[in-house]
Protein backbone atom coordinates (compact mmCIF):
# COMPACT_ATOMS: atom_id res chain seq x y z
CA UNK A 1 0.00 0.00 0.00
CA UNK A 2 1.11 3.66 -0.53
CA UNK A 3 1.24 5.10 2.77
CA UNK A 4 1.69 8.87 4.08
CA UNK A 5 2.96 9.99 7.40
CA UNK A 6 3.24 13.47 9.10
CA UNK A 7 5.94 13.38 11.50
CA UNK A 8 9.14 12.71 11.89
CA UNK A 9 9.20 11.97 15.37
CA UNK A 10 10.00 8.58 17.10
CA UNK A 11 6.18 7.70 16.48
CA UNK A 12 6.80 8.14 12.70
CA UNK A 13 10.36 6.98 12.56
CA UNK A 14 8.99 3.53 13.86
CA UNK A 15 6.30 3.32 11.73
CA UNK A 16 8.29 4.41 8.79
CA UNK A 17 11.01 1.66 9.41
CA UNK A 18 8.48 -1.02 10.45
CA UNK A 19 6.31 -0.87 7.31
CA UNK A 20 8.88 0.06 5.08
CA UNK A 21 9.89 -3.90 6.09
CA UNK A 22 6.49 -5.38 5.31
CA UNK A 23 6.66 -3.96 1.63
CA UNK A 24 4.70 -0.34 2.16
CA UNK A 25 5.44 2.69 -0.02
CA UNK A 26 6.14 5.41 2.41
CA UNK A 27 6.30 8.97 2.38
CA UNK A 28 7.35 11.26 5.03
CA UNK A 29 6.16 14.85 5.39
CA UNK A 30 7.72 17.04 8.27
CA UNK A 31 8.80 20.74 8.73
CA UNK A 32 12.41 20.16 9.80
CA UNK A 33 14.77 19.15 7.03
CA UNK A 34 17.20 18.02 9.10
CA UNK A 35 14.71 15.26 10.93
CA UNK A 36 14.15 13.90 7.32
CA UNK A 37 17.70 13.77 5.95
CA UNK A 38 18.73 11.36 9.22
CA UNK A 39 15.99 9.18 8.25
CA UNK A 40 16.55 9.19 3.97
CA UNK A 41 19.86 8.26 4.85
CA UNK A 42 19.00 5.37 6.29
CA UNK A 43 15.81 4.16 4.78
CA UNK A 44 14.11 4.21 1.35
CA UNK A 45 11.93 6.45 1.81
CA UNK A 46 10.35 9.51 0.03
CA UNK A 47 10.74 12.97 1.80
CA UNK A 48 8.35 15.78 1.60
CA UNK A 49 10.02 18.84 3.47
CA UNK A 50 6.56 21.01 4.20
CA UNK A 51 3.33 21.48 6.62
CA UNK A 52 1.39 18.24 6.21
CA UNK A 53 -1.61 20.18 6.74
CA UNK A 54 -1.09 22.44 3.87
CA UNK A 55 -2.76 21.24 0.69
CA UNK A 56 0.14 22.11 -1.77
CA UNK A 57 2.28 19.83 0.46
CA UNK A 58 -0.10 16.56 0.29
CA UNK A 59 -0.47 16.92 -3.42
CA UNK A 60 3.59 16.80 -3.87
CA UNK A 61 3.50 13.66 -1.31
CA UNK A 62 1.00 11.92 -3.75
CA UNK A 63 -2.52 12.01 -1.59
CA UNK A 64 -4.08 11.42 -4.63
CA UNK A 65 -2.48 7.85 -5.06
CA UNK A 66 -2.29 7.01 -1.38
CA UNK A 67 -4.63 4.52 0.38
CA UNK A 68 -3.52 5.49 4.11
CA UNK A 69 -2.39 8.82 6.22
CA UNK A 70 -1.30 8.53 9.44
CA UNK A 71 -0.45 11.84 11.54
CA UNK A 72 1.52 11.75 14.35
CA UNK A 73 2.86 15.10 15.20
CA UNK A 74 3.16 16.67 18.94
CA UNK A 75 0.50 18.64 18.03
CA UNK A 76 -3.82 16.84 18.21
CA UNK A 77 -4.93 19.49 16.22
CA UNK A 78 -2.80 19.61 13.27
CA UNK A 79 -2.88 15.71 13.31
CA UNK A 80 -6.78 16.07 13.08
CA UNK A 81 -6.23 18.80 10.00
CA UNK A 82 -4.06 16.83 8.33
CA UNK A 83 -6.72 13.91 8.23
CA UNK A 84 -9.56 16.27 7.44
CA UNK A 85 -7.16 17.42 4.51
CA UNK A 86 -6.36 14.33 2.78
CA UNK A 87 -9.98 12.88 3.28
CA UNK A 88 -10.87 15.99 0.83
CA UNK A 89 -8.23 15.90 -1.53
CA UNK A 90 -7.73 12.22 -1.66
CA UNK A 91 -10.09 10.72 0.07
CA UNK A 92 -7.83 8.05 1.82
CA UNK A 93 -8.32 6.50 5.21
CA UNK A 94 -6.81 8.16 7.68
CA UNK A 95 -5.39 7.94 11.41
CA UNK A 96 -4.75 10.57 13.90
CA UNK A 97 -2.93 10.32 17.06
CA UNK A 98 -5.17 12.39 19.42
CA UNK A 99 -3.54 12.33 23.00
CA UNK A 100 -5.63 15.47 25.18
CA UNK A 101 -7.92 14.11 27.90
CA UNK A 102 -10.62 17.09 26.75
CA UNK A 103 -10.83 15.00 23.49
CA UNK A 104 -12.14 11.74 25.25
CA UNK A 105 -15.57 12.03 25.01
CA UNK A 106 -15.64 13.55 21.35
CA UNK A 107 -13.52 10.70 19.60
CA UNK A 108 -16.20 9.18 18.36
CA UNK A 109 -17.62 12.12 17.53
CA UNK A 110 -14.48 13.44 15.84
CA UNK A 111 -14.12 10.15 14.41
CA UNK A 112 -17.33 10.49 12.34
CA UNK A 113 -17.21 14.34 11.51
CA UNK A 114 -13.48 14.29 10.50
CA UNK A 115 -13.60 10.57 8.84
CA UNK A 116 -10.79 9.22 10.97
CA UNK A 117 -10.86 5.52 10.08
CA UNK A 118 -8.77 5.73 13.64
CA UNK A 119 -8.05 8.12 16.29
CA UNK A 120 -5.17 6.43 18.79
CA UNK A 121 -4.55 7.99 22.33
CA UNK A 122 -1.01 6.76 22.90
CA UNK A 123 -1.40 7.17 26.83
CA UNK A 124 -4.91 6.10 27.00
CA UNK A 125 -3.63 3.04 25.15
CA UNK A 126 -0.23 2.26 27.53
CA UNK A 127 -2.48 2.69 30.38
CA UNK A 128 -5.07 -0.18 29.64
CA UNK A 129 -1.71 -2.25 28.69
CA UNK A 130 -0.44 -1.89 32.38
CA UNK A 131 -4.08 -2.16 33.38
CA UNK A 132 -4.49 -5.25 31.64
CA UNK A 133 -0.90 -6.93 33.54
CA UNK A 134 -2.16 -5.69 36.61
CA UNK A 135 -4.76 -8.71 36.16
CA UNK A 136 -1.64 -10.84 36.30
CA UNK A 137 0.51 -9.54 38.96
CA UNK A 138 3.34 -12.57 38.48
CA UNK A 139 3.33 -11.66 34.19
CA UNK A 140 5.63 -9.69 32.73
CA UNK A 141 3.91 -9.45 29.60
CA UNK A 142 0.19 -10.42 28.58
CA UNK A 143 -1.68 -10.48 24.87
CA UNK A 144 -5.09 -11.90 23.57
CA UNK A 145 -6.64 -13.65 20.99
CA UNK A 146 -9.87 -15.45 19.79
CA UNK A 147 -11.48 -11.96 21.08
CA UNK A 148 -10.24 -12.32 24.17
CA UNK A 149 -10.59 -16.40 24.65
CA UNK A 150 -7.15 -17.08 24.52
CA UNK A 151 -4.01 -15.32 26.14
CA UNK A 152 -0.36 -15.46 25.77
CA UNK A 153 1.61 -15.01 29.03
CA UNK A 154 5.31 -14.14 29.43
CA UNK A 155 6.72 -15.66 32.77
CA UNK A 156 10.10 -16.11 33.95
CA UNK A 157 11.45 -19.31 35.01
CA UNK A 158 12.58 -19.47 38.47
CA UNK A 159 14.53 -21.80 40.54
CA UNK A 160 11.71 -23.49 42.44
CA UNK A 161 9.65 -23.25 39.40
CA UNK A 162 8.26 -26.51 38.09
CA UNK A 163 9.78 -25.33 34.74
CA UNK A 164 12.93 -25.17 35.68
CA UNK A 165 14.29 -28.52 34.29
CA UNK A 166 11.53 -29.41 32.69
CA UNK A 167 11.45 -30.94 28.44
CA UNK A 168 8.68 -29.25 26.59
CA UNK A 169 7.04 -32.60 25.85
CA UNK A 170 6.53 -33.06 29.57
CA UNK A 171 4.28 -29.47 29.90
CA UNK A 172 1.01 -31.55 29.63
CA UNK A 173 1.76 -33.66 32.44
CA UNK A 174 2.92 -30.67 34.59
CA UNK A 175 0.62 -27.68 33.32
CA UNK A 176 -1.70 -28.77 31.22
CA UNK A 177 -2.99 -30.07 27.82
CA UNK A 178 -3.90 -26.81 26.63
CA UNK A 179 -0.53 -24.90 27.57
CA UNK A 180 1.72 -24.75 25.12
CA UNK A 181 5.16 -23.15 25.20
CA UNK A 182 5.61 -20.86 22.13
CA UNK A 183 9.01 -18.63 23.04
CA UNK A 184 11.82 -19.21 25.15
CA UNK A 185 14.55 -16.57 25.74
CA UNK A 186 17.07 -17.57 27.27
CA UNK A 187 20.38 -15.30 27.18
CA UNK A 188 19.15 -13.06 24.71
CA UNK A 189 18.67 -15.38 21.97
CA UNK A 190 14.92 -16.99 21.05
CA UNK A 191 13.76 -19.71 20.73
CA UNK A 192 10.69 -21.38 19.18
CA UNK A 193 11.22 -24.90 21.19
CA UNK A 194 10.67 -28.09 19.90
CA UNK A 195 10.04 -30.77 22.12
CA UNK A 196 13.44 -32.04 23.51
CA UNK A 197 13.96 -28.45 24.72
CA UNK A 198 14.43 -28.07 28.48
CA UNK A 199 13.67 -25.01 30.20
CA UNK A 200 16.02 -23.57 32.92
CA UNK A 201 16.50 -21.35 35.49
CA UNK A 202 16.53 -17.88 34.14
CA UNK A 203 14.52 -19.15 31.04
CA UNK A 204 11.61 -16.11 30.11
CA UNK A 205 9.10 -18.25 28.25
CA UNK A 206 5.68 -17.06 26.82
CA UNK A 207 3.35 -19.40 26.89
CA UNK A 208 -0.43 -20.05 25.38
CA UNK A 209 -3.70 -21.36 26.81
CA UNK A 210 -7.05 -20.75 27.72
CA UNK A 211 -8.04 -17.62 29.79
CA UNK A 212 -10.32 -19.46 31.49
CA UNK A 213 -6.45 -21.99 32.67
CA UNK A 214 -4.60 -18.63 33.42
CA UNK A 215 -5.09 -18.75 36.85
CA UNK A 216 -4.98 -22.60 37.44
CA UNK A 217 -1.96 -22.61 35.53
CA UNK A 218 0.12 -19.68 38.03
CA UNK A 219 -1.40 -22.44 40.77
CA UNK A 220 0.02 -25.15 39.04
CA UNK A 221 3.51 -23.72 38.84
CA UNK A 222 3.65 -22.52 42.59
CA UNK A 223 3.75 -18.67 41.05
CA UNK A 224 1.69 -16.50 43.71
CA UNK A 225 -0.44 -14.83 42.01
CA UNK A 226 -2.46 -12.60 44.85
CA UNK A 227 -4.40 -10.27 43.07
CA UNK A 228 -2.71 -6.49 43.24
CA UNK A 229 -5.16 -3.65 46.10
CA UNK A 230 -2.67 -1.15 46.05
CA UNK A 231 -0.11 0.59 43.52
CA UNK A 232 2.27 3.90 43.60
CA UNK A 233 2.72 5.76 40.73
CA UNK A 234 6.04 8.21 39.99
CA UNK A 235 4.74 10.94 38.21
CA UNK A 236 1.36 12.75 37.50
CA UNK A 237 1.12 13.17 33.93
CA UNK A 238 -1.24 11.96 31.82
CA UNK A 239 -0.07 8.24 31.08
CA UNK A 240 -0.53 8.52 35.09
CA UNK A 241 -3.67 10.02 35.04
CA UNK A 242 -5.50 7.57 32.70
CA UNK A 243 -4.06 4.33 34.68
CA UNK A 244 -5.39 5.91 37.85
CA UNK A 245 -8.86 6.38 36.05
CA UNK A 246 -8.74 2.63 35.18
CA UNK A 247 -7.40 1.04 38.28
CA UNK A 248 -9.99 3.26 40.69
CA UNK A 249 -13.03 1.34 38.74
CA UNK A 250 -11.51 -1.78 39.75
CA UNK A 251 -11.07 -1.43 43.52
CA UNK A 252 -7.14 -1.17 43.46
CA UNK A 253 -5.98 2.05 45.79
CA UNK A 254 -3.66 4.34 44.13
CA UNK A 255 -1.42 6.36 45.16
CA UNK A 256 0.35 9.63 42.95
CA UNK A 257 3.61 10.89 43.57
CA UNK A 258 3.91 14.46 41.70
CA UNK A 259 6.17 17.21 41.92
CA UNK A 260 4.51 19.89 40.77
CA UNK A 261 1.99 21.37 43.39
CA UNK A 262 -0.88 22.97 40.29
CA UNK A 263 -0.93 19.14 38.69
CA UNK A 264 -1.46 17.98 42.30
CA UNK A 265 -4.07 20.40 42.37
CA UNK A 266 -5.79 19.42 39.01
CA UNK A 267 -5.30 15.46 39.41
CA UNK A 268 -7.28 15.43 43.29
CA UNK A 269 -10.14 17.05 41.32
CA UNK A 270 -9.52 14.65 38.39
CA UNK A 271 -9.59 11.73 40.76
CA UNK A 272 -11.27 12.10 44.00
CA UNK A 273 -10.58 8.55 44.77
CA UNK A 274 -7.16 8.67 44.21
CA UNK A 275 -4.28 9.76 46.96
CA UNK A 276 -2.19 12.52 45.82
CA UNK A 277 0.83 13.51 47.21
CA UNK A 278 2.95 16.79 46.05
CA UNK A 279 6.75 15.68 46.63
CA UNK A 280 9.39 13.97 44.88
CA UNK A 281 9.40 10.64 43.17
CA UNK A 282 13.27 10.47 43.64
CA UNK A 283 12.76 11.35 47.36
CA UNK A 284 13.73 7.88 49.67
CA UNK A 285 12.20 8.99 52.73
CA UNK A 286 9.13 10.41 51.30
CA UNK A 287 8.94 6.98 49.17
CA UNK A 288 9.17 4.82 52.36
CA UNK A 289 6.83 7.05 54.38
CA UNK A 290 4.15 6.61 51.84
CA UNK A 291 4.93 2.97 51.86
CA UNK A 292 6.72 1.71 49.25
CA UNK A 293 8.16 -1.11 50.63
CA UNK A 294 4.18 -2.40 51.34
CA UNK A 295 2.63 -1.30 48.18
CA UNK A 296 1.55 -4.34 45.40
CA UNK A 297 3.09 -2.64 42.43
CA UNK A 298 4.59 0.43 41.63
CA UNK A 299 4.64 2.38 38.20
CA UNK A 300 7.48 4.61 37.21
CA UNK A 301 5.78 7.09 34.86
CA UNK A 302 7.71 10.32 35.21
CA UNK A 303 9.07 12.29 32.03
CA UNK A 304 12.38 10.47 32.55
CA UNK A 305 13.64 7.41 31.58
CA UNK A 306 16.30 7.54 33.99
CA UNK A 307 14.52 8.31 36.78
CA UNK A 308 11.73 6.06 36.36
CA UNK A 309 15.22 3.03 35.76
CA UNK A 310 16.39 4.42 39.17
CA UNK A 311 13.33 4.16 41.03
CA UNK A 312 12.35 0.62 39.65
CA UNK A 313 15.43 -0.20 40.87
CA UNK A 314 15.07 1.06 44.03
CA UNK A 315 11.10 -0.56 44.41
CA UNK A 316 12.57 -3.92 43.21
CA UNK A 317 15.19 -3.96 46.10
CA UNK A 318 13.35 -2.66 48.86
CA UNK A 319 10.26 -4.80 48.14
CA UNK A 320 8.77 -7.57 46.29
CA UNK A 321 6.33 -5.10 44.11
CA UNK A 322 5.28 -5.52 40.68
CA UNK A 323 7.04 -2.56 38.93
CA UNK A 324 6.28 -1.18 35.67
CA UNK A 325 8.53 1.12 33.58
CA UNK A 326 7.77 3.73 31.15
CA UNK A 327 10.36 4.26 28.56
CA UNK A 328 10.73 6.56 25.54
CA UNK A 329 13.75 6.43 24.44
CA UNK A 330 13.25 3.30 22.13
CA UNK A 331 17.33 3.26 21.86
CA UNK A 332 17.30 1.90 25.79
CA UNK A 333 16.14 -1.42 24.11
CA UNK A 334 19.17 -3.12 24.91
CA UNK A 335 20.60 -1.98 28.53
CA UNK A 336 17.31 -2.49 29.65
CA UNK A 337 17.58 -6.63 29.22
CA UNK A 338 20.82 -7.12 31.68
CA UNK A 339 18.60 -4.94 34.53
CA UNK A 340 16.07 -6.25 37.28
CA UNK A 341 12.69 -5.30 35.65
CA UNK A 342 9.58 -6.70 35.13
CA UNK A 343 7.27 -4.73 32.62
CA UNK A 344 9.13 -2.23 30.55
CA UNK A 345 6.37 0.27 28.67
CA UNK A 346 7.40 2.16 25.19
CA UNK A 347 3.91 4.67 24.86
CA UNK A 348 6.08 5.24 21.45
CA UNK A 349 6.14 1.68 20.60
CA UNK A 350 2.50 0.64 21.61
CA UNK A 351 1.67 3.70 19.84
CA UNK A 352 3.21 1.85 16.35
CA UNK A 353 2.60 -1.68 17.01
CA UNK A 354 -1.58 -0.83 17.34
CA UNK A 355 -1.35 1.60 13.91
CA UNK A 356 0.42 -1.06 12.48
CA UNK A 357 -1.96 -3.58 13.83
CA UNK A 358 -4.65 -1.52 11.93
CA UNK A 359 -3.15 -1.39 8.41
CA UNK A 360 -2.41 -5.21 9.00
CA UNK A 361 -6.17 -5.33 9.18
CA UNK A 362 -6.56 -2.77 6.20
CA UNK A 363 -4.93 -5.26 4.08
CA UNK A 364 -7.72 -7.71 4.59
CA UNK A 365 -9.61 -6.27 1.47
CA UNK A 366 -6.30 -6.67 -0.63
CA UNK A 367 -6.33 -10.23 0.34
CA UNK A 368 -4.44 -10.33 3.85
CA UNK A 369 -5.99 -12.98 6.51
CA UNK A 370 -4.58 -11.43 9.46
CA UNK A 371 -7.21 -11.09 12.05
CA UNK A 372 -4.87 -9.83 15.32
CA UNK A 373 -1.26 -8.91 14.80
CA UNK A 374 1.31 -8.62 18.20
CA UNK A 375 4.85 -7.79 18.43
CA UNK A 376 7.13 -9.50 20.94
CA UNK A 377 10.49 -9.62 22.33
CA UNK A 378 10.74 -5.72 20.35
CA UNK A 379 9.59 -6.76 17.26
CA UNK A 380 11.68 -9.26 16.77
CA UNK A 381 8.36 -12.19 17.32
CA UNK A 382 5.00 -12.27 15.92
CA UNK A 383 2.01 -13.78 17.40
CA UNK A 384 -0.70 -13.72 14.46
CA UNK A 385 -4.11 -14.63 14.22
CA UNK A 386 -5.42 -15.79 10.92
CA UNK A 387 -9.07 -16.66 9.57
CA UNK A 388 -9.17 -19.91 7.30
CA UNK A 389 -10.89 -19.59 4.06
CA UNK A 390 -11.32 -22.36 1.90
CA UNK A 391 -8.97 -22.08 -1.00
CA UNK A 392 -5.89 -21.91 1.18
CA UNK A 393 -3.20 -24.52 0.69
CA UNK A 394 -3.00 -25.57 3.69
CA UNK A 395 -6.79 -26.58 4.35
CA UNK A 396 -7.11 -30.78 4.81
CA UNK A 397 -3.65 -32.18 5.66
CA UNK A 398 -2.58 -32.84 8.83
CA UNK A 399 0.03 -30.65 10.48
CA UNK A 400 2.57 -33.33 10.34
CA UNK A 401 2.32 -33.08 6.71
CA UNK A 402 2.47 -29.49 6.12
CA UNK A 403 6.03 -27.86 5.07
CA UNK A 404 5.99 -25.01 7.59
CA UNK A 405 8.60 -22.17 7.37
CA UNK A 406 11.72 -23.41 10.22
CA UNK A 407 11.10 -20.72 12.97
CA UNK A 408 7.53 -21.26 13.25
CA UNK A 409 4.87 -22.67 15.68
CA UNK A 410 0.99 -23.20 15.55
CA UNK A 411 -0.36 -22.41 18.55
CA UNK A 412 -4.14 -22.69 18.55
CA UNK A 413 -6.92 -23.47 16.58
CA UNK A 414 -10.00 -21.98 17.31
CA UNK A 415 -13.14 -23.65 15.65
CA UNK A 416 -16.91 -22.95 16.29
CA UNK A 417 -16.44 -22.24 19.30
CA UNK A 418 -13.81 -24.87 21.08
CA UNK A 419 -10.32 -24.07 21.33
CA UNK A 420 -8.08 -26.18 19.97
CA UNK A 421 -4.35 -26.65 20.70
CA UNK A 422 -3.27 -28.49 17.99
CA UNK A 423 -0.82 -31.91 17.97
CA UNK A 424 0.95 -33.21 14.66
CA UNK A 425 -2.26 -34.94 13.47
CA UNK A 426 -4.95 -32.28 13.50
CA UNK A 427 -6.26 -30.68 10.78
CA UNK A 428 -6.34 -26.70 9.38
CA UNK A 429 -10.32 -26.33 8.26
CA UNK A 430 -12.24 -23.02 6.51
CA UNK A 431 -13.65 -21.19 9.01
CA UNK A 432 -10.58 -21.59 11.52
CA UNK A 433 -8.75 -18.79 13.63
CA UNK A 434 -5.04 -20.36 13.53
CA UNK A 435 -2.71 -18.80 15.90
CA UNK A 436 0.79 -18.57 14.80
CA UNK A 437 4.16 -17.68 16.40
CA UNK A 438 7.30 -17.18 14.23
CA UNK A 439 10.50 -15.26 14.29
CA UNK A 440 9.43 -14.97 10.48
CA UNK A 441 7.90 -11.22 10.69
CA UNK A 442 5.64 -9.66 7.48
CA UNK A 443 3.25 -12.97 7.25
CA UNK A 444 0.22 -11.46 5.40
CA UNK A 445 -1.42 -14.74 4.66
CA UNK A 446 -1.78 -18.15 6.30
CA UNK A 447 -0.33 -20.08 3.25
CA UNK A 448 2.91 -17.62 3.87
CA UNK A 449 3.24 -19.67 6.76
CA UNK A 450 4.79 -22.77 4.15
CA UNK A 451 8.10 -22.91 3.05
CA UNK A 452 8.37 -21.41 -0.32
CA UNK A 453 4.75 -21.06 -0.30
CA UNK A 454 4.33 -25.19 -1.53
CA UNK A 455 1.51 -27.16 0.50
Amino acid sequence: MKIIIVGCGKVGYVLTEQLIKEGHDITLIDKDEDKLTRVSSNMDVFCVNGNGASYETQIEAGIKETDLLISVTDSDEINMLCCLMAKKAGNCKTIARVRKPEYDFEVNFLKEELGLSMAINPEMTAAAEMSRLIQYPKALEVETFVKGRVTLIKVAVTKDSPLDGLVIKDMASVAGKRTLVCIVDRNKELTIPNGEFCLKEGDIVSLILPVEESNSFFKKMKIKSSPIKSIMIAGGGTTSYYLAKQLNKTGVSVKIIEENKERCEELSELLPSAMVINGSCIDKDLLLSEGITETDAMAALTSLDEENILLTMYAKKIGKCKTMTKIDKLTFGEVLNDLEMDTVVSVKAITAAYIIRYVRAMQNSYGSKVQTLHRLYDGKVEALEFRITGNAKIIEKTLYELNLKKNLLICCISRKGRIITPSGQDMLMPGDGVIVVTTNTGLRDIDDILEDNKG
